[in-house]
């Protein structure tokens, strides 16, 4: 089956979008876009031979396409995926999919009511590396999981935050926790499986924004493994790091924005190696990489990657960060529900340094 695919805002990582749809030729076609701006619309109309389209609502009428890629800032997320989902189409939503737990609960309230599923970006899962560690970790082959770490360590100066939407928690939800290192995190979660308790800081050290620019968590693990999360958008030597110490070997993976194999290191006894390298499989983490697996579950009847229920996971450690850093305490899982004050937004009871609180 050909599944017609539509991207509403065609800013930069549209491209990404519009370049995984058509590396998946037969079965993925791209039927039109969305924009605000007409040039920025025009533009990509041209790169893409593809007709644009000045509402959502217009482009669902013309062309009634399957997936809806939203590529959108992400406070527009939620109301642009209930509009595709009461249209008979499934949203395929960038990260981080919404603002906050209670506006994520209501897409999968959504979600339900609709029949239809929604899948979030996060596109760091499906490289061959990842895949080929997971396998390895259910088989046993690694022994049980003891400590990891996740660092997204990336530089944005002050002109990024020049673009009026950019730090700001009402439009993005929040500063690297929410937009940069999920990435990262989302890929140690999908390894360590289910965390219990999260204890973190954030700060505001140098950007000018509302959000945070550095954050960091101490994270446990039904397993028993800990994990140490940092996410910093202040770091000049720029660089993606995961780190997994297993019971009989060490899985490391450095990158920037996205690996193949030779991201991905090895230190382990011969015959953890040989499992290692026996899979010789190189598929790059990326956009192309998550569609082909969503095509795959869509073709045979199944859920596809990565679901709202894996996604809510990554979402409830976000919150979670951001409620130990303002709130000084231990958040476990499980803990953010409807009524909490991180439940309604990532900022919760206030960012200290936007409340005049002292952290000296």
């Amino acid at each position: 089956m050909t599944y017609t695919c539509a991207i509403v805002g065609t800013g930069a990582i549209a491209g990404a979008h519009a370049t995984a749809i058509t590396e998946l030729p037969g079965r993925a076609r791209l039927v039109g876009a969305v924009d605000l701006e007409p040039s920025r619309a025009a533009a990509f109309a041209e790169t893409w031979d593809v007709p644009t389209y000045p509402t959502l609502a217009a482009l669902l009428d013309a062309q009634r396409p399957d997936l809806v890629h939203l590529c959108t800032p992400p406070g527009s997320h939620l109301s642009l995926a209930l509009e595709c989902l009461a249209a008979g189409a499934s949203p395929v939503v960038e990260k981080p999919p919404v603002l906050s737990l209670a506006e994520f609960d209501r897409l999968r309230a959504a979600e339900d009511a609709a029949g239809l599923p929604v899948a979030t970006v996060f596109q760091h899962r499906f490289g061959s590396g990842a895949v080929r560690l997971r396998r390895l970790l259910a088989e046993g082959v690694l022994g049980r999981p003891l400590l990891a770490s996740a660092n997204t360590l990336w530089f944005r100066d002050d002109d990024y935050f020049a673009v009026p939407w950019r730090g700001k928690w009402e439009v993005e939800g929040g500063g690297p926790t929410m937009g940069h290192g999920i990435h990262q995190f989302d890929l140690l979660l999908s390894v360590l499986g289910p965390w219990t308790s999260v204890t973190a800081i954030a700060e505001r050290q140098a950007r000018p924004t509302d959000t945070e620019d550095v954050s960091a968590a101490l994270v446990r693990f039904d397993s028993g493994a800990v994990a140490t999360v940092v996410n910093s958008l202040v770091s000049r030597r720029q660089t993606s790091q995961l780190r997994f110490d297993f019971e009989h070997a060490t899985v490391d993976l450095e990158h920037l924005y996205g690996y193949t194999n030779a991201n991905w290191s090895l230190t382990a006894g011969p015959s953890i190696t040989s499992a290692w390298d026996r899979d010789q499989t190189d598929l790059p983490s990326g956009h192309t990489a998550q569609l082909a697996a969503v095509l795959d579950a869509l073709d045979a009847g199944e859920t596809p990657p990565v679901s709202t229920a894996d996604t809510r996971l990554t979402m409830e450690f976000v919150a979670a960060v951001y409620a130990s850093a303002f709130t000084g305490r231990t958040v476990g899982q499980g803990e953010i529900t409807e009524g909490h004050p991180f439940y309604a937004g990532m900022a919760g009871t206030g960012a200290p340094w936007l409340n005049g609180v002292s952290r000296s």
